[in-house]
């Protein structure tokens, strides 16, 4: 008895891995599935294919790469690396490289003119985290209380050499060189 029993089952297990894509195929499309295509389908249900475990994996793997790309420009632009990780979590690879484009153009921007480097040269020889403790702080030299008139909030010095650029543009736009009466000359 024991031996009908595997020979039994050795014959339908040969039996259906021995049956032609056609016919798998033919059993998908039954709109109600017939009893052959539920008995196709079940030994394989819930299982991925070689395929499919493939292509699961290249996609982590490339969700993964483009990540750690996003997360390298943001800490050139003096972002949060784990923020942007939390920010790109479960996102498909196309939505990253978009995160990744707009980054690289934030990275590339042009950071300061030529005449706000000079005013930079001039104030603090260019030293983003220039604090001489006479009250002016940072490249531009900024007091505290025009850094928070501009937007900027705690220690110009300790901001990113990017956000003290933007912030000293802003300035030089609202009163030009005049908020520099030395070096803005």
């Amino acid at each position: 008895m024991m031996k009908t029993k595997t020979t039994t089952a050795l014959a339908l297990a040969s039996a259906l891995l021995a049956v032609p894509a056609a016919a798998l195929a033919a059993a998908e499309a039954d709109d109600p599935p017939s009893p052959t295509a539920a008995a196709l389908r079940a030994p394989l249900a819930g299982h991925l294919t070689v395929r499919g475990q493939m292509r699961a994996e290249r996609y982590a793997n490339l969700q993964a790469d483009l990540t750690a790309r996003a997360v390298r420009l943001a800490r050139r632009l003096d972002r949060s690396p784990g923020a942007e990780r939390a920010r790109l979590r479960g996102q498909s690879p196309d939505e990253i490289r978009a995160r990744i484009r707009q980054l690289e153009r934030q990275a590339t921007a042009p950071t300061a003119s030529p005449t706000m480097e000079a005013i930079a040269a001039c104030e603090s020889g260019g030293n983003p985290t220039t604090d001489t403790g006479n009250g002016f702080y940072g490249k531009y030299q900024f007091t505290l209380g025009t850094w928070q008139a501009i937007g900027g909030t705690g220690n110009p010095a300790q901001a990113s050499e990017a956000e003290q650029d933007r912030r000293a543009a802003a300035l030089y736009e609202q009163a030009g060189p005049s908020a520099w009466p030395v070096c803005g000359r």
